[in-house]
């Protein structure tokens, strides 16, 4: 049985309830997605808001399959898949981890010190200022790791949700376009042509609401919380529901803020120039407080990403190179953070992403964001094995809901790769 983290005895609050949910929403929400929705809102408008709702809710469905998953079987994600889908899933897995790792690691802290510079330009030259800023974002990363514990962790992640939400969503008020059009948008789904871009970006918006790889942290999160038994399923579901009604609130927000101006650039880069035409309507004030609700975004991705991801790592590595069983019966989240593969990793991934600073690898990146696609069909893919089995789950077998929302995860991913490679 996995273990349960012996600092959830007393009865839990309703923050520490929806707190796992919380690290989904902020953990999930980084440069990438921030550039994305507002790109995608500049180009289509606030008639695409639909597709941020149609993401939040694929993403809810693949976490809650991961959860249910754990906590009927008594498994993380990973160890099913170790026990009944057998060594080659794991070794396809690590590759992916290491290249994911490794080109996300790199643009959060690329992001983290372009914005950083953007609020406090000390530096005369730009790159000085993301080098020097984006470093000391990664090691106050890792050092609140590796000395603060996961209770430290919440606390900041906490501090860092409440920034990020609270700038965006005054943002978007203060930039409100009205209630019809948004309305329209969320209940009167249409896709704006754009110069035959409206497809490929509506598609981006609803891959990109709520992470990716990240979806796994939660199963190492909610251990963290106490939960380990088949009655906290309910309350996972909760507290997910909250974490992506904030995640889908987020990019509501961000698609009403971009279309309010037109803006143009990539990656962090967009994010500073869409602070500057915001300083047009909002004042000089407006900038400076979007730029401190995104570098909000961006650590918190950091954060949440360094303190979990090392989990992931170790459990591959038990897995499916020690090959030490599939049972986590004697393994908690303690015991993981204290072992040499997650603190090796912890550090690697705050230092070698360093590189990607000085460095642009155009065609590794080719095949990072190849494999990169992969990832949310082939999870959804594992869901549908593995939480199909009344032999496994019991009463909690997926649903037919659950079947049709993961079989339409599985055919949106399909048409994006089909346009993107052929469209």
């Amino acid at each position: 049985m996995i273990s349960a983290s012996n600092s959830e005895k007393a009865k839990p609050s309703l923050l520490a309830i929806i707190m796992p949910g919380f690290l989904v929403a902020a953990t999930g929400v980084g440069a990438g997605d921030l550039a994305t929705a507002s790109f995608t809102g500049s180009q289509l408008g606030v008639a695409i808001l639909w597709a941020v709702v149609v993401g939040g809710l694929l993403k809810f469905t693949l976490t809650e399959g991961l959860a249910r998953w754990q906590l009927v079987t008594d498994q993380t994600l990973l160890e099913g898949v170790a026990q009944h889908l057998g060594n080659v899933v794991g070794l396809f897995f690590l590759p992916y981890l290491l290249l994911w790792s490794f080109f996300v690691g790199s643009a959060l802290i690329s992001a983290s010190g372009i914005t950083l510079h953007a609020i406090f330009p000390v530096f005369d030259n730009a790159f000085t200022g993301k080098w020097v800023f984006g470093i000391a974002s990664s090691m106050s990363g890792l050092l609140l790791v590796l000395i603060g514990g996961f209770a430290l962790f919440e606390k900041v992640m906490a501090l860092s949700v409440g920034v990020m939400f609270a700038v965006v969503l005054v943002m978007a008020g203060l930039l409100w376009p009205g209630a019809d059009v948004v309305l329209s948008g969320l209940f009167v789904p249409s896709i704006p042509n754009a110069q035959g871009t409206g497809v490929t970006w509506t598609l981006a918006l609803i891959g990109g609401v709520g992470g990716t790889l990240t979806i796994l942290c939660y199963g190492y999160w909610i251990r963290e919380k106490g939960r380990v038994q088949e009655k906290d399923i309910g309350i996972c579901r909760i507290d997910l529901a909250v974490g992506y009604s904030m995640t889908v609130l987020f990019g509501l927000s961000m698609v009403i803020i971009g279309s309010t101006i037109e803006i143009e650039g990539r990656g962090a880069n967009l994010l500073i120039v869409l602070a500057e035409k915001l300083e047009e309507p909002l004042g000089v004030y407006g900038r400076w407080l979007f730029l401190v609700g995104a570098f909000s975004a961006i650590f918190s991705s950091l954060l949440g990403v360094w303190q979990a991801v090392p989990y992931l790592f170790a459990d591959v590595w038990r897995l499916f190179v020690q090959k030490k069983g599939y049972m986590s019966s004697s393994i908690d989240n303690g015991d993981m953070s204290r072992s040499k593969p997650y603190r090796w990793f912890l550090v690697a991934l705050a230092v070698i992403p360093i590189a990607g600073l000085f460095v642009s690898f155009k065609e590794v990146q080719k095949l990072y964001a190849v494999i990169g696609a992969m990832f949310i069909p082939m999870l959804a893919v594992v869901l549908l094995v593995l939480n199909g089995r009344r032999a496994w789950m019991g009463q909690f077998v997926n649903r037919p809901i659950t079947i049709i929302a993961l079989l339409s995860t599985l055919v949106f991913f399909v048409v994006m790769a089909g346009l993107k490679w052929f469209g």
